[in-house]
C-alpha cells in the first residue's frame, strides 16, 4: 500500500515506515476501522470491547491516576476512567505548550456540569481539563498508549513521531512514572505482528500488557525501558517546538537518558 497522505513523521525509520503501511493497509481491507487510518492511531472497531477488557485488569482497578494518549481509539478508555472516579492526564497535541497535559477530576466537572462523555474526547478534554505542568502533577499509576502496531513480547510503534517515547521520558525525570508504572494499549488483533517486526531502539518504551476484543496478552516483556530523557534522540524540531525540552537542558536533566 502506498499512501499520498501518510504520516508527516515517514523517513524517520525505513522498515517501520512500511510496517505501518502494511497495519493501515489490512485493517481498511478487513473493514475494521470507522475512518481513514493512515497517518493516525487506527479508530478500530471493537474499542469499546478492549476498553471494558482494559476496566477488568486489577491494573486498572488499582490505578487511581491515569495518563491516556488523546487518540480515537481510546476514547472509550477515558471514559471508563473518568466514569470510575479515576484522575486523567491527557497530553496536549505535540507538547507544544509549556502546560503540555490537561488534567481531569470527575467530580470537577460533574459539578460544572461537563458531560464525561464529551470530556473524554480530546477537543472536550482540552476545552474542559485544567492545563497543568509536571509539578503540579501527581504519580502515575497506570499509563496508557496508542500503537499502529504492537508485538505479544512487548514491542510497539506509533504514527512515528516519537511523542509517547517522549512524554514517558519527561515523566519519568520528574518521577511521575517509575521503572514498574505499567504501561498498556489497546488495538484490533490486526495490530499484533511478530517480534521481529517491531525493532525497539534504546529510547522505546515497551509494553507490559496488551488489550483487544478478544485478548488481554501480558508481554512480560524482556526490553529494559529507559531511565529518562536521551538528548542523543531528541531532534532539532522537537527541541524548537517543545518548551518542556528546552526548559529541561538548560536544566542539565535527561543526561541520564537510556539508563535502566
Amino acid at each position: 500500500m502506498t499512501s499520498h497522505h501518510g504520516s508527516a513523521w515517514q523517513g524517520r525509520h525505513r522498515g517501520k515506515d512500511a510496517l505501518r503501511e502494511r497495519i493501515w493497509g489490512l485493517l481498511k481491507e478487513a473493514a475494521a476501522v470507522w475512518r481513514e487510518p493512515v497517518g493516525h492511531i487506527p479508530a478500530f472497531r471493537g474499542a469499546e470491547e478492549a476498553a471494558d477488557r482494559l476496566a477488568a485488569l486489577p491494573i486498572w482497578q488499582r490505578a487511581r491516576v491515569i495518563k491516556c494518549n488523546p487518540d480515537t481509539p481510546q476514547i472509550p478508555v477515558r471514559l471508563r476512567a473518568l466514569e470510575q472516579g479515576k484522575r486523567l492526564y491527557m497530553a496536549v497535541p505535540r507538547l507544544v505548550q509549556e502546560r503540555c497535559f490537561v488534567e481531569l477530576l470527575p467530580e470537577e466537572l460533574a459539578q460544572r456540569g461537563v458531560d464525561l462523555a464529551e470530556a473524554a474526547t480530546a477537543q472536550g478534554a482540552l476545552a474542559h481539563g485544567r492545563p497543568v505542568a509536571f509539578p503540579e502533577m501527581q504519580p502515575i499509576d497506570l499509563v496508557v498508549t496508542g500503537c499502529v502496531a504492537v508485538t505479544r513480547a512487548g514491542g510497539r510503534t506509533g504514527k512515528g513521531a516519537g511523542f509517547a517515547d517522549l512524554e514517558l521520558g519527561i515523566l519519568r525525570e520528574f518521577g511521575l512514572v517509575g521503572p514498574e508504572t505499567p504501561i498498556v494499549t489497546t488495538v484490533h488483533p490486526l495490530q499484533l505482528v511478530d517480534d521481529a517486526e517491531v525493532p525497539l531502539e534504546p529510547h522505546d518504551w515497551p509494553l507490559d500488557w496488551i488489550v483487544t476484543p478478544d485478548e488481554v496478552i501480558e508481554t512480560h516483556t524482556p526490553f529494559p525501558r529507559p531511565g529518562g530523557l536521551d538528548w542523543a534522540r531528541v531532534r532539532p524540531d522537537q527541541l524548537a517546538s517543545i518548551p518542556i525540552l528546552a526548559r529541561l537542558r538548560e536544566q542539565g536533566l535527561g543526561q541520564r537518558g537510556g539508563e535502566a
